[in-house]
């Protein structure tokens, strides 16, 4: 069962302090790659299609899911454009798609709203599978069942059903 996208109640849900407790090693390694990406990009805000991109290079199993080689490579060729071109209009913007209330930049540690709520949604996924550790297909996951979100976006030019892949993520 696909587990909805928290909405605003009041009080936005921000990243965790314990992140590093509460994901894998590798999940941790896709974040910091996402950050990175960010900062190099000029963007204020780690956002959902940072997490995408950093998630496809450096996650085998999230490859698999996404589809044959050939998917995951056209997601991977518009990510790669979004510096020359492709996402520019994204630059100096907040994503936010609604999935939580819109907060500063501080108040939310470097995320946008839409990849803060895309975590959340990872780890109380891997928190109800009985997980102790959110994994790179958790995240996944979030990015995907979030219809608003600039992952979704990139996942549909490249001809990726994100409903589709949300409900074989649900399956999985």
């Amino acid at each position: 069962m696909q587990r909805p996208i928290p909405r605003g109640s009041g009080t936005p849900a921000a990243v965790p302090v314990d992140l590093d407790a509460r994901i894998t090693v590798e999940l941790s390694s896709v974040v910091s790659g996402a950050r990175r990406r960010a900062h190099r990009d000029g963007d204020g805000q780690l956002d959902t299609a940072h997490l995408l991109h950093s998630l496809l290079e450096s996650d085998p199993e999230v490859r698999a899911v996404v589809g044959d080689g050939g998917q995951a490579a056209r997601v991977l060729g518009y990510l790669v454009q979004r510096s020359i071109g492709y996402g520019l209009r994204w630059h100096g913007t907040v994503e936010d798609s609604g999935a939580v209330p819109r907060v500063t930049q501080a108040g939310r540690g470097g995320w946008s709203p839409a990849a803060a709520a895309a975590l959340e949604y990872a780890l109380t996924r891997a928190a109800g599978d009985g997980a102790r550790r959110a994994r790179g297909v958790d995240l996944l996951a979030g990015l995907a069942a979030d219809q608003e979100c600039r992952a979704v976006e990139v996942l549909a030019r490249a001809g990726v059903d994100a409903d589709e892949l949300a409900g074989r993520l649900a399956e999985a």
